[in-house]
């Protein structure tokens, strides 16, 4: 499971360990692994050049030392000072490499391969000061690679606030941290590597599964297994504009995650339905419900009834318009995309946008429900403040009914017995491997999502002997 801790966090870690460190230990530790990886990105070391951007701080320390190992292997290595003083020993370093100080316009005409920003760490403010924005703007084009965070975002929250470096690639040390995994900033990270360092961290609340997690967490039946055991999801979507919603999130739930799917809905709907998934069946007891995919006028009476019945459910487009107060404190998994969210609180499409995190935890707390934020970094909060991030999934998962067949697997996790976050974020992430099983790097539909999620499945359990 990757793990992203907050600064307050990061830092009481190395200050425990710094107690018992030589002076400079942690930072040649950083150093050192900046180095290989900076080395490891450039394809070489001799005759490379490499420019750093210097900050005051413990930031451009690291970048300076790394700087000083690739020099001493052969690189050549320049520092732009944007501020009055930097690094004193890693300014030592470097010039004892051979490595020297240099103003912009002679960075410029030196024509670096690669960028490193060591501008500010993650004790900096969103934001970047202007002969940073600058130096940036005028070295443009130029591959850049972040030291710990992108400079100019916000570490904690992953929210932006004016100019910040867009890195192709981040180093960072002793754990990841909310900026990595939250979009917007986690966009500006680029591929994010980390550097162990040892650290002791308490758990933290935000993280993202891995494969090895799903496997753990994806129910199994045993060999006393019956359909009705392995859970009963009901199907509540579709409407005579939007039948395809439902037969879409049908089979999102005929994953093969639970034992058996009903389908209750217009008749007309449910005849193409059964078309298409034969193995549905109609209504009767259920152990979750999904309500809303297309269900267009239908939508508040399908939610009121899948309530009345008081198993979880998960709430998907049109019925997240039906939410209620009285509908706290029953086991909800709501979906919406940020246009959804936005209306739920009351706030413009942009701020959510700008704030995913941020609204997705609002809402989780007042709306009492699981929340599964849907975007390029889907995110998965619950009341109690824990937070999954969903990393994977292709830009082509943005295409109609893909969000249908997520809320019937997300439906079928719930039935055969997932807690709401267990169930939304395993559902998220088996979603999308699954779209990057069907669309192998290119264009895809939402049916080819919802037939690759058994394979999906199929994968994770093989990394388990299963």
């Amino acid at each position: 499971m990757l793990r992203a801790h907050t600064v307050a966090q990061v830092r009481a870690a190395e200050a425990e360990l710094l107690a018992v460190l030589p002076d400079g230990a942690l930072m040649a530790r950083a150093a050192a692994g900046l180095a290989t990886g900076l080395a490891e990105r450039l394809g070489r070391t001799y005759g490379a050049r490499v420019l750093l951007l210097l900050g005051p701080g413990d930031n451009g320390g690291d970048a300076l030392h790394a700087g000083a190992l690739l020099a001493r292997r052969g690189a050549q290595v320049w520092g732009l000072a944007l501020a009055p003083a930097v690094h004193p020993a890693g300014l030592a370093a470097l010039h004892a490499a051979g490595g020297r100080l240099v103003e912009l316009d002679e960075a410029v005409a030196l024509g670096a391969d690669l960028v490193v920003d060591g501008i500010v760490g993650i004790g900096g403010r969103p934001g970047l000061r202007p002969d940073a924005a600058a130096a940036l703007e005028a070295l443009a084009g130029i591959p850049v690679v972040a030291v710990d965070v992108p400079s100019g975002v916000d570490v904690d929250s992953g929210e932006l606030d004016g100019p910040h470096v867009r890195a192709e690639e981040t180093w960072t040390f002793g754990t990841h941290k909310v900026a990595h995994l939250v979009d917007p900033a986690a966009a500006a990270a680029g591929r994010v590597r980390l550097v162990d360092l040892g650290l002791a961290l308490p758990e933290p609340e935000v993280c993202a599964l891995e494969a090895e997690d799903v496997a753990r967490l994806l129910p199994r039946p045993d060999a006393a297994a019956h359909k009705y055991s392995r859970g009963v999801v009901g199907v509540r979507a579709g409407s005579a504009t939007y039948a395809g919603a439902a037969v879409l999130c049908v089979r999102g739930a005929l994953s093969g995650l639970a034992g058996m799917v009903r389908y209750v809905g217009p008749e007309a709907v449910g005849r193409q339905v059964r078309s298409t998934c034969p193995e549905v069946v109609g209504d009767g007891r259920v152990q979750a419900w999904v309500v809303g995919p297309g269900s267009d006028d239908q939508a508040g009476p399908a939610l009121a009834a899948a309530l009345a019945d008081q198993v979880p459910v998960v709430v998907d487009a049109d019925a997240l318009a039906h939410l209620t107060p009285s509908a706290s404190g029953a086991r909800l998994v709501l979906t919406p995309h940020a246009g959804e969210l936005a209306t739920l609180l009351g706030v413009a499409r942009p701020e959510v946008e700008a704030a995913p995190l941020r609204h997705a935890r609002e809402a989780a707390r007042t709306l009492h429900a699981t929340v599964l934020l849907k975007g390029r970094r889907t995110l998965v909060a619950d009341p109690s403040g824990a937070v999954r991030v969903n990393t994977t999934g292709t830009p082509w998962l943005a295409t109609a009914g893909a969000g249908d067949v997520l809320a019937g697997v997300v439906g079928a996790l719930l039935a055969s017995g997932l807690s709401g976050l267990d169930a939304a974020s395993v559902g998220a992430w088996l979603h999308g491997r699954a779209a990057e099983l069907a669309g192998a790097g290119g264009p895809l539909r939402a049916g080819d999502v919802a037939g690759a999620v058994g394979p999906a499945v199929n994968e994770v359990l093989a990394l388990v002997g299963e």
